[in-house]
């Protein structure tokens, strides 16, 4: 067996190293709550972006798993809202009714895929999500 130099090889008895860290209950409550929040969208335009924005401000310094999620939520509260500002402008060839329709529903079904996600304790990652903060 060849070893680097640079790395020792690890001796009969030493622990493994550990693997990914486990998110906490807390943390996981808060990551979920950051993605049901983005649901405040149907009742005010600005509140589905803002609530995660508020949460990830409070926790991110604290709570890793709760930094990394509420940055995806926002990335993919941002990326609906151009969607469904897309269709809107699309409305005047029809065919932003249908698109328009089809972002709510589609950002309706992952974000409750998310909230599960996070609940069981994996970072969940949105499909067709521009990421504007990283």
């Amino acid at each position: 067996m060849q070893t680097d130099a640079a790395t020792p090889a690890p001796l009969p008895g030493d622990a493994p190293s550990p693997g990914p860290l486990v998110p906490t209950r807390d943390e996981r409550q808060w990551a979920m709550l950051c993605h049901v929040s983005a649901m405040l969208m149907y009742v005010t335009a600005i509140g589905g972006l803002l609530a995660p924005f508020v949460i990830w401000l409070l926790k991110r310094d604290d709570m890793p798993f709760v930094a990394d999620q509420g940055k995806e939520t926002i990335n993919f509260q941002i990326t609906v809202l151009l969607a469904l500002a897309a269709s809107i402008v699309l409305m005047l060839v029809v065919v932003g009714f249908v698109l328009f329709w089809a972002v709510l529903a589609f950002h309706f079904v992952v974000t409750i895929v998310a909230a599960v996600k996070v609940t069981e304790g994996v970072a969940y990652r949105y499909p067709l999500c521009w990421r504007v903060i990283r």
